[in-house]
């Protein structure tokens, strides 16, 4: 079975229990094999738990979660070093940083100095706790949350530049009322997460992570996701566009797509897919555009509008 096939049956997996989630699922899949992470924005109860712990389950892989609240320590995250009066020793103890599949829930409610912690273990895959240095086991991704309707007091919002650190921000939203009847159709009857059948190793999850660097992306698609990035940091309503740091997650991520679709080369219709959850929560609007629109929607726009290359090849240079 070829990863595009292995890929289905996997959003099957996560359909049983969860309704409606295939694609979210599908993006979950493209962020751990690039390494990357996501933000979903969502109201309460609109299943992240329950999706976080069925991926993770279809992938092979461990689940841990953390409820992020303002007295929440780095510690509590990463471990620390605990004295054991029998041996008379410092044991490490490591946090639920030691997992497969971390749900960092209502992260904006935890202090700057916390959310700098797992930011931190995001980017290196590593941690330091009392001078000793550990690393994270692959494959590790981490799905934050944040609670749009919450009032601001006693919330800590992300500021742009750890924005800019998941690879993708997605807005789960509600289901449509036809995924809604399927759910009061399925409640009581959905089947235990034990019933989800593992279509992925944690091996072959990582020997996909290093097969991206195969894909082949030419100058002419190069040159398509450039004018698209620099379409960001000169559009009239931004006042900051898409960083390098975002660009790069651009490619990897349409390398992803590329991948999941059974393809060696990147094409235009990759970039055009991924690039909405990858680049609008990198654009920070000027005061018109923050009274006129919203980032995704000028985002959306921005793709809409770039012209597509009507030849590529499939190798650099060939066209």
């Amino acid at each position: 079975m070829n990863i595009t096939e292995k890929l289905e049956t996997f959003k099957k997996e996560v359909g049983k229990v969860m309704v409606g989630q295939e694609e979210i699922a599908e993006l979950i899949f493209v962020s751990l094999l690039q390494r990357g992470h996501i933000l979903f924005e969502s109201v309460p109860g609109t299943g992240k738990t329950m999706l976080s712990k069925t991926v993770a389950r279809a992938v092979g892989g461990t689940f841990k979660r953390i409820q992020f609240t303002p007295d929440i320590l780095p510690s509590d995250i990463t471990g620390l070093n605990i004295y054991n009066p029998k041996t008379q020793e410092f044991e490490l103890r490591i946090g639920p940083i030691d997992t497969n599949i971390l749900l960092a829930d209502e992260i904006n409610r935890a202090t700057p100095r916390t959310q700098s912690a797992l930011l931190e273990v995001m980017g290196e895959k590593q941690v330091t706790i009392d001078g000793e240095r550990i690393n994270i086991a692959e494959p590790f991704i981490v799905l934050a949350t944040q609670n749009p309707i919450e009032s601001s007091q006693g919330n800590f919002d992300l500021p742009e530049a750890q924005l800019d650190r998941f690879l993708m921000k997605i807005d789960l939203g509600y289901p449509s009322r036809e995924e809604e009847k399927m759910m009061l159709g399925l409640h009581g009857h959905t089947p235990p997460l034990d019933a989800i059948a593992p279509i992925f190793t944690k091996d072959e999850i990582v020997a996909l992570q290093n097969e991206l660097s195969e894909v082949e992306v030419n100058d002419t698609i190069e040159d398509y996701l450039l004018d698209l990035i620099h379409r960001t940091r000169e559009h009239e309503y931004v006042e900051i566009g898409v960083s390098p740091r975002g660009t790069l997650a651009l490619i990897q991520a349409a390398k992803g797509v590329a991948l999941i679709r059974g393809r060696g080369y990147v094409i235009p219709e990759d970039i055009k897919y991924i690039a909405p959850f990858v680049i609008s929560h990198r654009l920070v609007l000027n005061i018109e555009g923050s009274t006129l629109t919203t980032p995704a929607i000028v985002a959306q726009e921005i793709i809409d509008t770039l012209e597509v290359p009507v030849e590529y090849g499939v190798a650099r240079n060939e066209v």
